[in-house]
């Protein structure tokens, strides 16, 4: 099951369970929609992979026990442990190779 994680790993912008600016790689890397587009290029600086939108969890339970109250969202922030600049020289290496070839 997904984290859902609070904030960008980069910027550290708050990103709320429902927020549209969340964008994760495969490993649930979190990074807002800017830092992916201005910073990254669309390149995971953790593993190299690329950026799907965030799935949205279910406030409301339609299934029994399968909703944001029943499955909270992680309340851990994450923050990449590598600086703007390293995540900058990382994407510009793999920028150019398709996320599905990388």
């Amino acid at each position: 099951m997904l984290q859902l994680r609070p904030n960008c790993e980069c910027c550290n912008r708050a990103l709320p369970t429902d927020s549209q600016l969340a964008l994760i790689c495969s490993y649930e890397c979190t990074f807002c929609r800017d830092c992916v587009e201005r910073v990254l290029q669309n390149v995971c600086p953790n593993c190299g992979g690329g950026f799907m939108p965030r799935p949205v969890r279910p406030k409301n339970a339609y299934r029994p026990g399968v909703s944001l109250t029943q499955q909270p969202a992680s309340t851990n922030a994450v923050h990449s442990r590598y600086c703007v600049e390293e995540m900058q020289t990382f994407s510009q290496k793999l920028a150019s190779i398709p996320p599905a070839e990388r």
